[in-house]
Parts: structure tokens; C-alpha cells; sequence
């Protein structure tokens, strides 16, 4: 054990974590994402018991946002025909979140539209599969400089 570590950061996830370097992505994959498939090119770590949010939390208390582009953060989008049908209050749950760590607040999120989102997935270079039901709640990060 560590102290100052949140933990739900595995030994392998901290890992990854500190062996990204800057501009590196990870993406934070509800349950339904196809993890396994999308991430056959990175590491795919399971973390089926807890939910995007906490997870999101956590890894932020660790790593920095990317501070030389303008949305380091990626929402996967509503399809077209959900939109206006799905609510997805998980997002403002991210929001604060992000937040709470950097500066930037809601101004650090984009969005990508579902099927490029997958595209950007697979050049991640992890994929957290959490066990997170809430729908269109996948999150992708990409890593800033630590100083």
C-alpha cells in the first residue's frame, strides 16, 4: 500500500499509467464498449466491480490533462437517433470531476462521434473496461506533462 494512492489503482493500472508519456491516450470504457475488440493493440485492464466515474477520479489524482490541445478530454457522442431520446446526466458527473483537477473545467471536453471514437480507441494505449452501465459513458483522456 501507498499513501496518497486512491485505492481502486491497481498495481497494474498505476503501472500504465506511469508508463504513458505525454500526449498518450486511455480510455475509460463502460460496460458495454467493446474493450477486447478495440483494444487488441493496447492493454486492456478490467476493472468490471466499479463504475467510469470513480475511476475517472481517481486517475486524475495521478496523471495531468494534456495542456497543449484544447479538449483532452473525448466524450463518445449521441448517435443522431438517441439524441433528444437518451439523457446522459453521467456526463455532468465528469464534469465536475474534471473539475476538481484541472483548471479548465467543462472547457476540457469534446466529443467524438461514436464510430470515430472506436477508430481513436484502438490507437489508445489502454482501455479500462469498467463494469459501468450507464449508456454513452465512455471517456477518453489524453495524458499532459507531469512537472
Amino acid at each position: 500500500m501507498l499513501l496518497g494512492i486512491p485505492k481502486i489503482l491497481s498495481p497494474e493500472l498505476l503501472k500504465v499509467l506511469c508508463e504513458m508519456g505525454h500526449g498518450d491516450r486511455i480510455v475509460i470504457a463502460d460496460g458495454n464498449f467493446p474493450a477486447e475488440s478495440v483494444g487488441k493493440d493496447a492493454i486492456v485492464i478490467r476493472m468490471d466491480g466499479h463504475g467510469v466515474p470513480e475511476i475517472l477520479d481517481a486517475v486524475l489524482t495521478v496523471i495531468p490533462l494534456d495542456t497543449y490541445v484544447e479538449e483532452p478530454v473525448k466524450l463518445m457522442e449521441l448517435m443522431p437517433e438517441d439524441v433528444g431520446k437518451i439523457a446522459v446526466p453521467i456526463w455532468d458527473r465528469y464534469r465536475d470531476i474534471v473539475s476538481a483537477h484541472d483548471k479548465r473545467g467543462a472547457n476540457a471536453f469534446g466529443g467524438i462521434e461514436r464510430f470515430q471514437f472506436y477508430e481513436e480507441a484502438r490507437k489508445a494505449y489502454a482501455i479500462i473496461a469498467t463494469g459501468e452501465s450507464a449508456v454513452y459513458a465512455n471517456v477518453m483522456l489524453q495524458k499532459g506533462v507531469v512537472s
